[in-house]
């Protein structure tokens, strides 16, 4: 099972193939995340910028930034629960 804490998007709970900020949790990626759409390194820096990103994202519906890629049966609310806990 993947660690949620180094693969689970910090915004939307999104587990991703690789570690957005690394396996030492330092090193981002700058993907884009393709859910919620949040360039990892930059718009989710900093704690706030976390909250302040995922409550617009929320906010807006929780469009998929790619919507190609959104599961069938897509839940939410189990989503949001993949978020590394330090995030919330």
């Amino acid at each position: 099972m993947l660690n949620e804490r180094l693969y689970g998007c910090r915004v939307c709970g999104l587990i991703q193939d690789s570690a957005p900020w690394g396996l030492d949790g330092r090193s981002p990626s700058f993907d884009i995340c393709p859910c919620c759409g949040v360039e990892f390194g930059y718009e989710d820096a900093t704690l706030v910028s976390i909250l302040v990103f995922r409550q617009k994202w929320l906010e807006d519906g929780a469009p998929w930034w790619d919507s190609e890629l959104k599961p069938g049966g897509w839940d939410l609310a189990l989503q949001l629960e993949s978020v590394p806990p330090e995030y919330l």
